[in-house]
């Protein structure tokens, strides 16, 4: 195959990055297509706050007919690799058709780029953030992603490794069954509450929430995250932006935020309907009719997904985690829920792993992380 990978240069080529998988995996039941526009603001300089502490490019492979057969982006994370002081180029959002001579292309593009930049080392999939999707699904195929997971071919792993990457780390995903007994939660966060004086926070809409307790919830994050693999502090900018994505979609009934005698937010659970059958509805699109199906998802459903979790370290192993789903847990039962989907977490994470263990739940997806060295 005559392949030629070329460097995205212009809005139309942004576009056929961001629509790229929607077209490679048309018709398969088990991918979620992406809203192009938002994946669009995702990789502009202009809407995304990340170039802040990030840079990056973005390529697209073709064929000797024109024909779109791979994208992958190149990133270098700047305040990650200050905090652990290496020089490491990411690779993300790639995707080919199977072909190993593509894969290896864009490999070889995002490591002629690394040692451009004076990169020593190249890792990925992963995005600029934590919150972008890392990892190459390699167990769990024959289950719907999260949206805010990512499906992808069984044979994306070994023509990585074919081309001299060998593994770094795993996500893993859970489906838990909610319980039907969610008073003994509540009788137990209830007692936790009263022995170290925590209580929920109080707020009666969306925006009291994030006025009262907003800048809380990221300090309690940006301190519980950071030393997972891969994490970098969150700017102020990089916090709006966060804000401004999950806004709409908060559901009050389905967020726990836990507060000290001060108010201070000491741990906090926030999850979400699940959107994925909604997306594959909208089909990479949110007009005409695709934000009619995620508004009916939000509304309607039997699933959701655990966006992010968090308790402060002097808290942990003191029974906070019982607020957080008393609450939360509360919400899902009013709703009729009886799945919550855990959305990827660092099999390292053994906190969050921890807190599924009490529940009745299996790990049916795994993702997997790669890295090469240039040296």
């Amino acid at each position: 195959m005559d392949i030629t990978v070329r460097e995205v240069s212009s809005r139309r080529d942004l576009r056929r990055f961001a629509r790229f998988p929607n077209e490679l995996y048309a018709g398969n039941p088990y991918y979620v297509p992406q809203i192009v526009s938002m994946d669009m603001a995702t990789f502009s300089p202009e809407k995304n706050r990340a170039f802040e502490v990030c840079e990056g490019k973005f390529w697209l492979a073709t064929d000797a007919s024109g024909r779109t057969v791979g994208r992958v982006a190149g990133i270098i994370n700047h305040r990650y690799n200050e905090k652990v002081g290496k020089k490491i180029c990411r690779f993300g959002w790639i995707d080919f058709v199977e072909s190993q001579e593509v894969a290896s292309a864009l490999l070889a593009t995002v490591e002629a780029y690394a040692r451009e930049q004076g990169m020593e080392e190249v890792e990925g999939p992963v995005g600029f953030l934590e919150f972008d999707v890392s990892g190459i699904l390699v167990d769990g195929f024959d289950q719907i992603p999260t949206a805010y997971g990512k499906y992808n071919a069984p044979y994306y792993e070994p023509m990585v490794l074919k081309a001299g990457y060998g593994r770094v780390t795993d996500f893993v995903e859970y489906r838990i069954t909610v319980p039907d007994d969610i008073e003994r939660y509540i009788r137990l966060g209830e007692m936790v509450g009263e022995r170290f004086d925590l209580r929920e926070g109080t707020y009666r809409n969306k925006k009291e929430l994030i006025r009262k307790y907003m800048d809380g919830i990221f300090e309690t994050l940006n301190a519980c995250y950071a030393k997972l693999h891969g994490f970098s502090e969150l700017s102020p900018g990089q916090c709006e932006d966060l804000k401004n994505q999950f806004l709409s979609n908060l559901q009050l009934d389905l967020i726990s935020v836990v507060v000290d005698k001060d108010d201070r937010v000491v741990g906090f659970g926030i999850t979400l309907p699940s959107l994925s059958l909604a997306l594959q509805k909208a089909n990479g699109s949110l007009f005409p009719f695709g934000f009619l199906h995620i508004l009916r998802a939000l509304r309607r459903n039997d699933t959701v997904d655990a966006l992010l979790i968090a308790v402060r370290e002097e808290y942990q192993d003191k029974g906070v985690h019982a607020m957080i789903f008393s609450k939360v847990g509360t919400g899902m039962q009013k709703r009729g829920i009886k799945y919550l989907e855990s959305t990827r977490e660092l099999e390292e994470n053994h906190n969050v792993r921890n807190l599924w263990g009490r529940l009745e739940h299996c790990l049916h997806k795994r993702a997997r992380v790669y890295n090469k060295s240039l040296l």
